[in-house]
C-alpha cells in the first residue's frame, strides 16, 4: 500500500508532493474500478454466452421433437399433403443440424476432454452416459434425412433422382433414439441453467468482493494518503500563517533588539504627529546614540557590540515609560517617542532617565564595557511638524551633545537651526560643484630629516566656491561623508592628483610616493579598484609611485564591506597602504602589520608642542621603535617648528610633514619647488614660501 513519504516543514517541495499522492489516489482507485469493471464485463458475458446457449438447447430439443412428428406425419399423410411435409421435414432436419453444429461451437465440446468423465459437466451429457447427446443428435439428424430422402424417392420414383433404395420401412424413425435426443436436451438445458445459476452467484459473491474491497481501499487511501496530506497542508497552513507573522512582526521590528525599528517609525510617524495634534498637545522625540560603540566593536568584536546593543535596548524600555516608542533607527541609533510630553523640564528628567540607565557599565564575558550615550531633543510642533524634520533636528541636536563631551543630552535651538541651514546651503553647493568639478587640489611635501629627500607628496582637497569664500576640508569633508558625497568628490581628486603626478614623473622629477586620502565610503565601492588602476593607466603613473592613506578604522574591516578585499587587491598590484592619524583610533597592535600596511603617520596631536611634552615625546619614541622593529615606515605629521624637527630626527623619526617643512601648494607652485630641489636645493624648509602656498593652507 502507497504511504505518503514524510515531510518536514521547511524542506521538500510540498506542493509537488500534495499533488504526486493526489494522482497516486486517483490511479488506485480508478485501477480498482477499472478492474471492477472488466471483470464484471466477462463475466455478464459469459452469462449472456450461456443464455445464448440455453436458449439455443431448448431450440435443439423443440427441433428434435418437430423432426420427429414430421417424420411420422409425413409417412402416413396423403400423398397430397406428403411432399410439404417432406419438405418440411427436410428444413427442420437441416437446421437442426446446423443449430448443433453452432451449439457444439459455442460450448467448445471435445469429444476427447477429460470433463466428459465429469457428471456435472456439459461435455458428460454430450459423450457420456447416460445421455450420448452427441450421439444420438447424430442419429436422429441421420435418420430424419433417410425418412425424407425415402419419402422422396417414393413420391417421384421415374424422376431420374438417385434416392433412398432400402425402401420406406427401413428408413423410420426410432423412438428411442427421439425420447433420448429430447432427454439429453432436457439434461443439457438443465446442466446450463445450473451453470448459469452457479456463476451468477458467484458474480454477486464478486460483486460483493469488489464493492468491499473498494471501500477498503478508499479507507486505506484516505488513512494513509488524503489523512497525512490533510495533516500536511494543515501543518503548512499553520506555517504560512506563523511566518506571515512573523513576517509582519520582523517588518516593524528590529530582529536584534526586539524594539521597533525605522519602518514602522516611518510608516506610523504620521500617525504619531495627527494624535499629538488633535489632543493639540505636544510630542518629544529624542535620539540616542552610544559615544563608544565603535571602539567596542573594534576592540571587542562584533558580539560584544551585538550584546552592548540588546542591553541598551533592554534597560531603554525599562526607564521610559509603558507609553513611550522605543525605536532601533540601525547601528547604535536610537530613537524615543515621548507621547503628551509639553514641558521641556518633563523631557529633560526623561532623557537624563534613559542616559543614566544607557550609561551603567555592561559586564561582557568578564570585562567591563562603560557604553556611554548622548541624546538630542526636537520637540513637536516647536521644532518641526514633520516626522522627518523633527528627526533631523533630533540628531543635530545629538550630534551638538557629542561636540560637548558626549554622556548628556541636548535641545534642538535656533542656534542648531541656523547651523542646518548653513550645511544644507554647503551641501547644496558641493552637488554643484561635483558636476562642475571646481574641487581643486593641493599638495604638501614630506621630506627626510636626514638628507632632505623628498619622499612623497599628500594630496589635499580645496574648495573655494563661486562667492569667493573658502570652505576649509574640516567643514565641509565632514558634511559630504554625511550625507554620501565624498566618493564623487574623491574621484576629482583621484583623477587631478593622479595627473599632476604623472607629469611630474615624465618629467624626471622626484617626489617620491603620491598619498592620497581614501575614506571608507570610497573604498567600499565595488569599483574602486577598478577605477583606481584605469586612472593610472591612463595617465601613465606607475603604481609603485602611489600610497593610500587609510584611518585606523578602515583597516578593522571584517569582509562584510569588501574594504578589505579591496586593500589586498590594490597592494597587490604595488601600490603603498599608509595608516594615517595613528594613534587617534582603536587598532589593536594586531593590526599593525607588516604584511598589510607600509608606513605608519603619527597624529599631529603627538607631535605638536613635543618639545614641551614629555608625554608626547615618549609616545612618539615608542611608536617610532615599533615600526622600525617590524620593518615598517614611519613618518609624523604637523611638523610647524625647527625645534620639533629636531627633536623628531634625534628620536629617530626621519620623515616628517608639515608646515616646518611647506605649506600645501597648488600643482604648478609644487612643480616649481620640486624642479628647484632638483637642481640641488635640498633645504628642509624653503627658503621663500609661495604665495599661493600660505593662501591654500589649512
Amino acid at each position: 500500500m502507497f504511504r505518503l513519504p514524510s515531510f518536514r516543514a521547511g524542506t521538500g517541495k510540498p506542493v509537488t508532493l500534495i499533488t504526486f499522492a493526489y494522482w497516486v489516489a486517483l490511479l488506485i482507485i480508478a485501477v480498482m474500478l477499472a478492474g471492477s469493471f472488466m471483470l464484471l464485463q466477462q463475466m455478464l458475458a459469459a452469462q449472456q454466452r450461456n443464455e445464448r446457449i440455453i436458449g439455443l438447447a431448448g431450440a435443439q430439443r423443440a427441433l428434435s421433437q418437430r423432426v420427429v412428428f414430421l417424420a411420422n406425419a409425413a409417412g402416413t399423410a396423403p400423398a397430397i399433403r406428403q411432399a410439404q411435409l417432406v419438405e418440411a421435414l427436410g428444413q427442420a432436419t437441416a437446421e437442426f443440424e446446423a443449430n448443433y453444429d453452432d451449439l457444439l461451437d459455442q460450448l467448445d465440446a471435445d469429444p476427447f476432454s477429460k470433463a466428459r468423465n465429469d457428471p456435472a459437466t456439459v461435455d458428460s451429457v454430450l459423450f457420456s452416459a447416460p445421455y450420448h447427446l452427441d450421439y444420438f443428435s447424430g442419429s436422429l439428424a441421420a435418420n430424419g434425412w433417410r425418412v425424407a430422402s425415402a419419402l422422396k424417392t417414393e413420391l417421384h420414383p421415374n424422376a431420374g433422382v438417385v434416392g433412398y433404395l432400402a425402401g420406406k420401412e427401413r428408413a423410420k424413425l426410432d423412438d428411442v433414439v427421439a425420447t433420448a435426443t429430447m432427454d439429453g436436451y432436457a439434461a443439457l438445458g438443465e446442466r446450463l441453467s445450473a451453470t448459469g445459476r452457479e456463476r451468477l452467484s458467484a458474480l454477486l459473491h464478486l460483486h460483493r468482493i469488489l464493492f468491499f474491497a473498494t471501500l477498503a481501499v478508499m479507507l486505506l487511501i484516505a488513512v494513509f494518503i488524503f489523512r497525512p496530506m490533510a495533516g500536511m497542508i494543515g501543518r503548512r497552513t499553520d506555517q504560512l500563517v506563523e511566518a506571515r507573522n512573523a513576517m509582519a512582526y520582523n517588518a516593524i521590528h528590529d530582529e536584534l533588539t526586539g524594539l521597533y525599528n525605522r519602518s514602522f517609525l516611518k510608516y506610523r510617524f504620521d500617525k504619531f504627529i495627527e494624535n499629538a495634534a488633535a489632543r493639540g498637545g505636544g510630542m518629544a522625540v529624542i535620539q540616542f546614540d552610544l559615544d563608544r560603540f565603535k571602539q567596542i566593536n573594534d576592540t571587542l568584536g562584533h558580539a560584544a557590540g551585538d550584546h552592548v546593543l540588546a542591553i541598551t535596548a533592554t534597560r531603554m524600555r525599562e526607564a521610559s515609560r509603558k507609553r513611550d516608542i522605543a525605536v532601533r533607527l540601525g547601528g547604535d541609533e536610537f530613537v524615543l517617542v515621548s507621547n503628551r510630553c509639553d514641558d521641556d523640564g518633563e523631557i529633560a528628567a526623561l532623557a537624563e532617565s534613559v542616559l543614566r540607565a544607557i550609561n551603567r557599565p555592561i559586564d561582557y564575558e568578564g570585562t567591563t564595557i562603560s557604553p556611554g550615550a548622548s541624546a538630542g531633543i526636537a520637540v513637536y510642533p516647536r521644532d518641526g511638524e514633520r516626522g522627518s524634520d523633527l528627526l533631523m533636528h533630533a540628531d543635530v541636536a545629538l550630534y551638538s551633545a557629542k561636540k560637548s563631551g558626549g554622556g548628556t543630552f541636548s535641545f534642538f535651538t535656533d542656534d542648531l537651526r541656523r547651523e542646518i541651514a548653513a550645511r544644507l546651503d554647503i551641501e547644496q553647493q558641493m552637488v554643484l560643484a561635483i558636476a562642475s568639478q571646481d574641487f581643486t587640489v593641493c599638495f604638501q611635501p614630506q621630506v627626510s630629516l636626514s638628507d632632505g629627500r623628498v619622499t612623497g607628496l599628500e594630496a589635499l582637497v580645496r574648495w573655494l566656491p563661486p562667492d569667493g569664500k573658502f570652505i576649509p576640508p574640516s567643514v565641509f569633508v565632514p558634511i559630504a561623508e554625511k550625507c554620501g558625497l565624498m566618493p564623487a568628490i574623491g574621484r576629482i581628486v583621484f583623477r587631478k592628483a593622479i595627473a599632476a603626478a604623472a607629469d611630474w614623473h615624465r618629467e624626471g622629477l622626484e617626489f617620491g610616493r603620491l598619498a592620497l586620502n581614501a575614506s571608507s565610503s570610497e573604498l567600499a565601492q565595488p569599483d574602486f579598484a577598478g577605477f583606481l588602476f584605469k586612472t593610472l593607466k591612463a595617465e601613465g603613473l606607475p603604481p609603485q609611485r602611489l600610497a593610500l592613506e587609510i584611518v585606523e578604522s578602515v583597516m578593522l574591516d571584517d569582509e562584510k564591506t569588501g574594504i578589505a578585499a579591496t586593500l589586498r587587491t590594490v597592494r597587490k598590484e604595488g601600490i603603498a597602504l599608509e595608516l594615517d592619524d595613528f594613534g587617534t583610533g582603536y587598532a589593536s597592535l594586531t593590526h599593525v602589520d607588516p604584511r598589510e600596511i607600509d608606513r605608519l603617520k603619527i597624529d599631529r596631536r603627538f607631535v605638536h608642542n613635543i618639545d614641551s611634552n614629555s608625554h608626547h615625546a615618549q609616545i612618539v619614541r615608542a611608536v617610532t621603535d615599533l615600526a622600525r622593529g617590524l620593518g615598517i615606515g614611519i613618518i609624523a605629521e604637523g611638523a610647524e617648528t625647527e625645534t620639533e624637527l629636531s627633536l623628531l630626527a634625534g628620536i629617530g623619526c626621519d620623515q616628517v610633514q608639515g608646515y616646518a617643512v611647506s605649506f600645501p601648494m597648488p600643482s604648478d607652485n609644487m612643480r616649481e619647488w620640486l624642479a628647484t630641489r632638483k637642481v640641488g636645493n635640498r633645504n628642509t624648509v624653503p627658503t621663500e614660501e609661495p604665495e599661493a602656498s600660505r593662501n591654500q593652507a589649512a
